[in-house]
């Protein structure tokens, strides 16, 4: 008697690829963008009424640039050869990308499909909202989507060049902060744009410190991050002055015009400087940076909350 075994195989290729297609879109990889959306949503709150249906396709556009640009990504750095040089004892939850071609779960093609579908989606999400709500929201939308895109794709390569962690400030910040704002309110704010600065820098810490793991495979394909242009020591003391410079900027917040209570950001403080210490001690060890990189995550997520929080105490 033969068994057909051809069912099991298309079930464990359908299995693999939806597997794939869950990591690259997975919700928990928009934390830094709900952060920012968060505080320019609270923004908006504290200068007038929310409009709940136009913020939540607001949501649905940027979750759709996040995964475009995690499935973009790992075309290109797999090309390189920076996610197959990452070793098992290199790996972290948070660095070393999504390794859907490394692992196996998608093609080259599929994960190009899956990235193509994406950035359709946003891009139609997009003009949703500049014919229906906001037109001036293109302009950030258009440099939202270009920076995710040649994050890892030539000719601009921006994360090949040193740029990338200054496009991930700009990007987790001001962009997705001022364009929550816009849609809302359809202006551009100073106070929000003045809190999402400290975000930003935040945000970029938490790529600095997921860039340490990944150094070596990094340098070997060319991707020449800050992190190896400085070296893991170096590197170490610069993520304490990034983290500083954050919090400088949540305690100078109120001299630009959010309300005091947006010093609730502080909150994330404790577990910025944690994270410094446990790295500024063995930034070489991914078994000591891993804990290090989850207070850095903790600690945006925080500020973001603290000062969004005091936002919305401002406007009661």
């Amino acid at each position: 008697m033969v068994t057909n075994t051809f069912p099991h195989r298309e079930s464990s290729t359908l299995a693999r690829g939806l597997a794939g297609v869950w990591r690259i879109a997975d919700p928990k990889i928009t934390l830094a963008s709900v952060a920012s959306m968060l505080v320019g949503a609270a923004a908006a709150a504290w200068a007038g009424p929310i409009a709940w249906g136009w913020l939540a396709l607001t949501i649905l556009g940027v979750f759709c640039v996040e995964a475009a640009k995690n499935a973009s990504g790992e075309i290109f750095d797999w090309d390189s050869g920076a996610d197959q040089g990452v070793r098992d004892d290199e790996r972290s939850p948070f660095s070393g990308g999504k390794r859907v071609l490394v692992d196996g779960l998608l093609t080259r093609e599929q994960t190009a499909a899956v990235a193509a579908v994406f950035y359709t989606a946003a891009i139609l999400v997009g003009l949703a909202i500049v014919l229906g709500r906001e037109p001036h929201v293109l302009w950030l939308g258009m440099l939202g989507v270009a920076l995710a895109f040649f994050y890892h794709a030539p000719p601009l390569q921006l994360a090949y060049r040193g740029f990338g962690e200054a496009a991930v400030a700009l990007c987790y910040g001001p962009i997705i902060a001022l364009g929550t704002y816009l849609v809302q309110r359809h202006a551009l704010g100073g106070s929000v744009l003045a809190a999402s600065l400290p975000l930003g820098v935040a945000i970029g810490a938490f790529l600095w410190i997921n860039e340490l793991p990944d150094a070596r495979a990094d340098e070997a394909a060319g991707k020449k991050t800050l992190v190896v242009r400085l070296g893991r020591v170096r590197a170490a003391r610069w993520f304490a002055g990034i983290v500083a410079t954050a919090y400088t900027g949540v305690v100078l917040l109120p001299l630009a015009g959010p309300p005091l209570a947006v010093w609730l950001g502080l909150i994330g403080l404790p577990h910025g400087i944690a994270a410094a210490r446990r790295l500024a001690r063995a930034p070489g060890s991914v078994q000591e940076i891993v804990p290090a990189q989850a207070s850095t995550l903790l600690s945006f997520v925080l500020m973001a909350v603290g000062i969004a929080a005091g936002f919305v105490i401002a406007a009661l």
